[in-house]
């Protein structure tokens, strides 16, 4: 590695929820995070169907049924 040309790395406390959940090395010394993988659904096993606005009824109050009847 060339000198004087990479940020110092110090070590670092990964923060959720005003908990230190690990520690790790980064050129901050701490990082706040919403989700870590402690609490994501895919590490923890739970499944979560997020809907978040109605997309799917908004796109069919949007298209209806003219997108499957357009012919090709």
């Amino acid at each position: 590695m060339k000198k004087d040309i990479h940020p110092k790395n110090v070590p670092c406390k990964i923060i959720y929820q005003g908990k230190v959940v690990m520690e790790t090395l980064s050129t901050k010394p701490e990082i706040h995070v919403d989700v870590w993988s402690g609490v994501h659904p895919f590490w923890t096993g739970e499944e979560r169907f997020v809907d978040t606005e109605g997309r799917v009824d908004k796109f069919n109050k949007r298209f209806g049924d003219s997108y499957r009847t357009k012919k090709k």
